[in-house]
Formats: C-alpha cells, structure tokens, sequence
C-alpha cells in the first residue's frame, strides 16, 4: 500500500514566500497523516494570471531555490515530491516539475509539453518526450494539465510501465466536464491510477481526485477550497483491472509505438 496526497491550494498571485509557507503547512501536515507522495498543483508558487514579465521573476533553473528547499524538505520528510515550477532557461520559459526522492535527490525534471490557451504567449512547450519515472514509491507517469487531454501521452507512458499517473494542473471551471471526464477515462483506458492535482480561487475548479485503474473515482477534493487529499493505493488493483479489462493486452500491435512494450 502506498499513501498519497495531493495538495489542492490557493496560490496568491504573485506572492512567492507566502505561497510556500501556505505550501509547507499542508504538506506537513500531509505527513501527519501518512503520507508517503506528495504532490503540489501546477504553478502553485507564482498563481496563473501574470504577465510574461511578472513569470521571469520566479523563473529558475532545477537547481534553483524553490526546488532546493524542497529537496530539503523531502528528505527531512522522508518522502517522494513532485514540485512544479516556472524555469527559465535563456530567454525561454517553461511550465516544469521535479520528481524528488526521499533522499532529496531530483532524479527527473518534466517541462509541459501541451500548451493550453494564453499559456503559448508566455512558455514554451517541453519536448514531446514521455519518460516514465522509478521512485522508491512507485513507477510514475508525469504528465501537466492540458497533458492529460490527449490519449496519446499517457497510452506511451502506460505502455513504459507507468502505474500512477500524476498530473499537475490549473483547471478552470469552464473546462470542468472535461476534467470530470478525461482523468477517469484515461485511468480506464490504460487501466492505471491517475492523480490529478488543481488548485482553487482564479478560476480553478478545484476537485483534485484520484482515479483507479477501473476509472472510479475513489477520493475528490471540494470545488472550491484548499483541502488535503489523501488516499490508499493499492498497486495489485492494476493487475485486477487487467485481469477484467484486457484492453492492453488486446491492443494492436500496429497501434504500439514501436519502442514501446506492454508491461504485463
């Protein structure tokens, strides 16, 4: 069994030091629970609606401040982190995570690869490159908001051995029925869990949820509150859901990626 937990937040526009104690507070208390992955939303340090020029102020390379201390702060903890953030590189802007182990180590770095709206005046897209990564919690498919909203990636990622699929975002309400419908169908096409991480206020529908690998929605977060989400993973319920829904192993051949393989 794996506890997980995903931090639904209100970032305050533009407030970085006041977002990352607000941050701390509830992945401390994430821990108090149990819990073992933790995971933080997409742009929660810096909030949405910035200009370009206000982005620059909190752009950082991976070895940067903001995922310094939470390289710190894992391994005090003693857990696994995924940690968005804006980097800079150049004159390039990024919407990126980090995958930090238990030891503090950054053993993966993933920059957005789907850009969604107003967010392609601002960043530039991340190679369209899907990695699955191994941590001593689990094998993961990393993947950021608009991400998710096409098959493609987490099929690849799946299809690597991916078990948990984790997925950063900022959703608005407008595109609620979109986030309702397509984390639990890609859990189900995949039969794979899927962790979806919002935020609240600016817009943001909230309902973090994860997802079995039978697309039931087995824990959501409130519409419109900051709220810690912790649930229970059980990876056999991988195998279980394989087992019924053999939609894996029916798959064409023709339709893998050709440096792909099923994981069985």
């Amino acid at each position: 069994m794996l506890r997980i937990a995903a931090i639904q937040m209100q970032a305050q526009p533009g407030q970085r030091e006041s977002n990352i104690q607000t941050c701390v507070k509830m992945v401390e208390k994430a821990v108090l629970r149990g819990a073992e992955l933790v995971v933080l939303p997409e742009l929660w340090i810096s909030g949405y609606y910035l200009t370009k020029e206000e982005f620059k102020v909190f752009a950082e390379t991976p070895t940067g401040n903001t995922v310094t201390f939470f390289q710190n702060l894992a391994k005090k903890l003693g857990i696994v982190m995924v940690v968005p953030f804006v980097e800079g590189e150049q004159d390039q802007l990024y919407i990126s995570l980090a995958v930090i182990e238990s030891t503090g180590e950054v053993i993966s770095t993933y920059r957005k690869s789907f850009l969604w709206g107003r967010e392609k005046e601002i960043f530039t897209p991340g190679e369209k490159a899907y990695d699955v990564i191994s941590t001593s919690k689990g094998k993961l498919g990393l993947l950021i908001c608009a991400d998710i909203e096409f098959p493609e990636p987490s099929r690849i990622l799946v299809l690597k051995g991916a078990e948990l699929l984790i997925v950063p975002s900022v959703w608005s309400y407008g595109a609620e029925t979109r986030w309702d419908i397509q984390l639990p169908a890609r859990a189900l096409d995949n039969t794979v869990f899927v962790l979806g991480v919002n935020t609240v206020n600016e817009g943001s529908c909230g309902k973090s949820k994860l997802v079995s690998p039978f697309g039931e929605v087995l824990s959501e977060a409130p519409r419109d509150q900051a709220y810690i989400l912790i649930h229970d993973i059980n990876f056999d319920s991988i195998i279980d859901a394989r087992a019924q829904i053999p939609y894996l192993k029916d798959l064409d051949e023709k339709l893998k990626p050709s440096s792909v393989l099923v994981k069985k």
